[in-house]
């Protein structure tokens, strides 16, 4: 048996955009069911985004952000928009890193392609493994933390440690617990058989 998802678009009748603001929409399509029966169907329309796993010595890079849809401060791993019109997304992966953690990788690898909540939204993040991190001297990163960044800890985190964070609740994130879970099964084998950093999208 394949285990791979099915590209099967069914017919959209109509879409229509409900609402509009700087990162997202909300878009209500109308969608032809199997059976011929007209149906809404409202969801979140976004630019998808990247994340990255960074490891170094066996532990894993964790930032801790506001989000206040949630009133929470998470443990996240770096991420960010694709915001850049045409930029590769292991280039918006660097970027996130050097940006939120001033940090830079020499090996990089695609971990995992997710959808973070296909229900309510067409979101796609590909997260990132990084690999042989060095900090980034002060005098080459210019880049000015706002808003919620500005009190953005950084801390890496035994791999097993946050493996364990996950699964006792603690990390909520959704691609922080998929990809600290996935990066902790891809060390069992040293990482070998990821695919490259430019890997297409399935």
């Amino acid at each position: 048996m394949t285990i791979q998802d099915l590209h099967d678009a069914w017919d959209v009748t109509a879409s229509r955009e409900r609402f509009s603001a700087r990162v997202i929409s909300v878009v209500t399509d109308t969608v032809r069911m199997k059976d011929g029966e007209l149906a809404d169907r409202d969801y979140v329309a976004h630019p998808g985004s990247v994340a990255v796993v960074a490891i170094r010595d066996g532990r894993v890079l964790m930032i801790r952000q506001y989000r206040h849809p949630v009133r929470r401060q998470l443990w996240e791993l770096p991420a960010g928009l694709r915001d850049v019109p045409g930029e590769p997304l292991a280039e918006c992966a660097a970027r996130e890193l050097a940006e939120e953690a001033g940090c830079r990788a020499a090996t990089w690898h695609t971990l995992l392609d997710l959808y973070t909540s296909p229900g309510m939204s067409e979101e796609r993040i590909r997260i990132f493994l990084a690999r042989d991190v060095t900090e980034i001297p002060p005098e080459e990163n210019h880049y000015v933390h706002r808003f919620e960044e500005i009190d953005m800890p950084v801390e890496w985190v035994p791999l097993d440690q946050a493996v364990q964070g996950a699964l006792a609740g603690m990390i909520h994130n959704s691609p922080a617990i998929a990809g600290i879970l996935a990066a902790y099964a891809a060390s069992a084998n040293g990482y070998t058989g990821l695919r490259p950093a430019d890997a297409p999208e399935a």
